[in-house]
């Protein structure tokens, strides 16, 4: 069989006229033909993908790291979209149908480019460089179904998109939240306000909201637009779990109606809210592959497995595995006592209830948001000091303290971990799961917010110290990200015996690191009150009731799902008091 052949260079690493390793050891230019030549306009090194041999030796050899070369066991056709030579490159765009589709893959792999395509950001070039194709060649390369669907967009289908970056919304508008809904909602404004629970927030303007405050505003405004076809790119970002909740809850009913598509890295979330998936399998940033499509619990649970079935592809050697059981609490000894804490803040009160922190355990901490978990995750770091209680012996403690909101200072990624005291075991294991070799040429300001988050984990967990305190880690990490961090801090907090306290709003992931848990419960911003640490069933009972949902495993990957809400699953779970799945 035939073999495809990707070469890849980020140019975003490449020293270009200080090396040219590449050029020099390619064994095919050195038996005199031109496999690697440099581009005479921008300098770079361009690798012929035609004459490449996929050996390897210029990846291995570059001393930036740049280089990806990878030779396809399956024969793939062209292209729809390619970035440029030797650039990311997407195999196949999926076709909205009416419901909610969902595409699930990690970072890089290609989603948020086949939304950019979906909706005619980008037109697809089939990797043709040398010429701009007219509408007309498009359309004769493009399959049958797929051109009916590009020959619509525009004219009998409408689009409304919600963009993966939400901030981007103080750039096109100054004003306030309300006036917003005033020039798009019209008469729609009031039900649109109950909707997505916007009230408090109507006088503000655009500029003074937090990420999650844009987030509701841009599922809005997309929402709000009289479209045939909806794209939400990354919809839980910054939500708290009733408000994740409340956003799936409104895009099941959209797809009731119209034709839905996500992209989306919250497991929980995407399957309660979806009818199908494409799975997106493949190479990060170098290329991807959109698989058929497949109702929504078949199509996540061959995601979790790394197996397509019907397309005989194995894209990952190991499958994302679930316990039977969730982490269980610990019978350890008492590392630290706390006492009962309070802080008031103008228009704020935190009280939290005493407890202990044991040896070798992580504790989740979960509620909704503005009740006061980073407050009390920062009273132990020692960035906030409590108004009453004192946290007696923690001054001698050693604290890693990963915040929620990440600063990125001009300073190349090595450089930066170079000057920290860092326990290299911890480091090199984290620099292979979470794959930041590539990253660390790079400067802290050029990084994406996902790549920023995985260097900001790693700096935290790699850290010296005996209490590792993170906040909200699992923002921007795809799903893949999320299960390797998850195995690397039980890992390093089990062997070690420290403690960890994890902030997070991804059920599935809390559910998979947290021995024990503390629940939030009171009033958004006006006051907050955490539990003391509880067994994680009276735990997760107490956050699911607060919310209202319940939950079971799947049957076959023991994944964690939302029942329907009246289902009589549903209703037997609440009457019970069982809000959360057991494991029997």
């Amino acid at each position: 069989m035939a073999t495809s052949r990707i070469a890849v260079i980020d140019r975003d690493l490449c020293i270009k006229e200080k090396c040219y390793q590449c050029i020099k050891v390619c064994p095919v230019n050195r038996m005199g033909q031109e496999c690697i030549v440099v581009d005479k306009e921008s300098g770079f090194p361009v690798i012929s993908e035609v004459l490449c041999i996929g050996c390897g030796i210029c990846a291995k050899k570059c001393p930036a790291s740049c280089i990806t070369i990878i030779n396809l066991a399956k024969e793939l056709e062209h292209p729809i979209y390619q970035y440029g030579v030797n650039a990311f490159r997407l195999y196949g765009l999926p076709i909205p149908k009416k419901g909610t589709v969902s595409l699930i893959g990690k970072n890089g792999i290609g989603k948020t480019t086949t939304i950019k395509l979906l909706s005619k950001h980008l037109m697809p070039n089939f990797a043709i460089f040398d010429k701009k194709l007219s509408e007309k060649e498009i359309l004769e390369k493009l399959p049958m179904e797929t051109r009916r669907y590009f020959q619509q967009v525009g004219k009998e289908l409408k689009i409304s998109q919600k963009p993966q970056y939400v901030d981007k919304l103080r750039d096109v508008f100054k004003g306030t939240v309300e006036e917003l809904l005033e020039e798009t909602a019209g008469k729609k404004k009031n039900e649109i306000i109950d909707l997505f629970g916007m009230k408090e927030i109507l006088k503000r303007k655009i500029s003074q909201l937090s990420g999650g405050e844009l987030q509701k505003v841009s599922m809005a405004v997309a929402y709000l637009q009289d479209a045939d076809i909806y794209y939400f790119d990354e919809f839980t970002n910054y939500l708290d779990i009733g408000e994740r909740l409340r956003a799936a809850v409104i895009l099941k009913d959209l797809g009731e109606e119209k034709r839905v598509v996500i992209a989306e890295h919250d497991l929980t979330m995407l399957d309660y809210v979806s009818n199908y998936v494409h799975v997106f399998y493949g190479e990060e940033n170098t290329y991807g592959v959109v698989s058929g499509v497949k109702n929504v619990r078949a199509g996540i649970n061959e995601y979790i497995q790394g197996f397509l079935k019907e397309e005989n592809v194995r894209f990952r050697e190991t499958e994302i595995s679930f316990s039977t059981r969730s982490e269980t609490e610990l019978k350890a000894a008492t590392r630290f006592i706390y006492p009962e804490l309070k802080k008031k803040f103008k228009g704020f009160e935190f009280k939290s209830e005493a407890g202990e922190i044991r040896k070798g355990e992580i504790v989740g901490l979960v509620g909704k948001n503005a009740l006061g978990k980073s407050l009390l995750i920062k009273m132990f770091a020692g960035a906030e000091k409590p108004d009453e209680g004192e946290l007696v012996g923690f001054e001698d403690v050693k604290v890693s303290y990963k915040p929620q909101y990440i600063s990125a200072e001009d300073v190349v990624v090595r450089e930066m971990l170079e000057k920290q005291n860092l326990d290299s075991t911890v480091f090199e294991e984290c620099k292979r799961r979470l794959k930041i070799h590539t990253l660390m040429e790079k400067k802290l300001t050029e990084l994406s917010g996902g790549e920023l988050q995985r260097i900001a984990i790693t700096l935290a967990l790699s850290r010296n110290a005996d209490f590792y305190l993170f906040d909200e880690p699992s923002a921007f990490l795809d799903i893949e990200q999320r299960f390797q961090f998850a195995e690397l801090l039980r890992k390093v907090i089990t062997e070690s015996e420290k403690s960890a306290f994890v902030v997070d709003h991804d059920i599935v992931f809390i559910d998979s690191i947290a021995n024990r848990l503390i629940t939030f419960n009171g009033k958004s911003s006006v006051e907050g009150h955490a539990s003391k640490p509880m067994n994680k069933k009276d735990g997760m009972n107490a956050f699911l009731e607060e919310v209202g949902i319940t939950m079971r495993r799947d049957k076959d990957t023991k994944r964690p799902r939302i029942n329907k809400p009246g289902s009589n699953l549903d209703e037997q779970q609440k009457k019970s008091g069982e809000y959360y799945y057991t494991s029997k």
